[in-house]
């Protein structure tokens, strides 16, 4: 008798578990997740960073925030151990895996128009990076 009632209670507990699996096909979407991008910028050319962060970077994590793609950002400025690891971080959050902007995001494209509204087209963004990376080499996310 108590091991059909336990039988019986572990049949409607994995019920219950697949039926909120269904639901979530996915099934990576729960809670926020954080991208940090790995930056070393490279001497002398700290301000010069800062400035296109301040005037460019900034702006658009805000425009994105306001449309709802991302739910936060952070810079933050490190003291590197060696000279080729990072000295800078950019964190960017977002409400879930489903929505994080990389390639495989749902909210890709909806990124992709904000940056452009913002900043420019994609390819002035490309010659734009071409430049940004004489002073800095990323080092991933």
């Amino acid at each position: 008798m108590i091991k059909a009632a336990i039988f019986s209670m572990c049949l409607a507990i994995s019920a219950v578990s697949l039926n909120a699996r269904a639901q979530d096909v996915r099934g990576y979407s729960y809670g926020p997740v954080t991208q940090v991008d790995y930056v070393h910028v490279e001497y002398g050319h700290f301000d010069e960073y800062m400035a296109w962060v301040t005037s460019t970077w900034v702006p658009t994590m805000e425009a994105a925030k306001k449309a709802g793609l991302i739910i936060g950002y952070k810079f933050f400025q490190a003291s590197p151990k060696s000279p080729d690891q990072p000295n800078v971080y950019l964190e960017i959050t977002y409400r879930n895996m489903a929505a994080y902007a990389g390639d495989i995001g749902d909210q890709a494209d909806a990124f992709e128009a904000v940056t452009e509204k913002v900043i420019c087209d994609s390819a002035c963004q490309n010659q734009a990076r071409v430049r940004r990376n004489e002073i800095r080499k990323s080092s991933g996310h």
